[in-house]
């Protein structure tokens, strides 16, 4: 896919360059009304299971690895996902950013999701 994929927290500022702007958090992030978040579309159903969000939170450093890889395996499995990266394929927009609420910029889901888009 020659489509950029970035990501970025809800929190920051929107811009031009976002392109298609996907909401990638099963919850609406705290603190924003739905009215105020400028998104195209919230993909709840391609974000990590509530249990492997628990397993996460519970120790997000020592927890990472572990999460890493029952989040791709979920993804690898899931039928939302494939249909997600068909969208995708089919809007053709220059740019995706995948917007995720965590404080981490450097440990979360996104970033996984990022990844793995990139492979396909």
């Amino acid at each position: 896919m020659d489509i950029e994929i970035k990501i970025k927290r809800v929190y920051d500022p929107v811009e031009e360059s976002d392109g298609m702007r996907v909401l990638a958090d099963r919850l609406w992030p705290r603190g924003i009304k739905k009215t105020d978040l400028k998104y195209d579309v919230w993909a709840k159903e391609i974000t990590p299971s509530p249990a492997l969000r628990k397993l996460f939170h519970d120790d997000p450093e020592n927890n990472w690895d572990a999460f890493t890889a029952g989040y791709i395996r979920e993804l690898d499995e899931s039928e939302a996902f494939k249909n997600f990266i068909d969208m995708i394929k089919e809007k053709r927009p220059e740019c995706v950013t995948l917007l995720y609420a965590f404080k981490n910029r450097i440990k979360n889901h996104a970033i996984i999701l990022q990844q793995e888009i990139k492979k396909r």
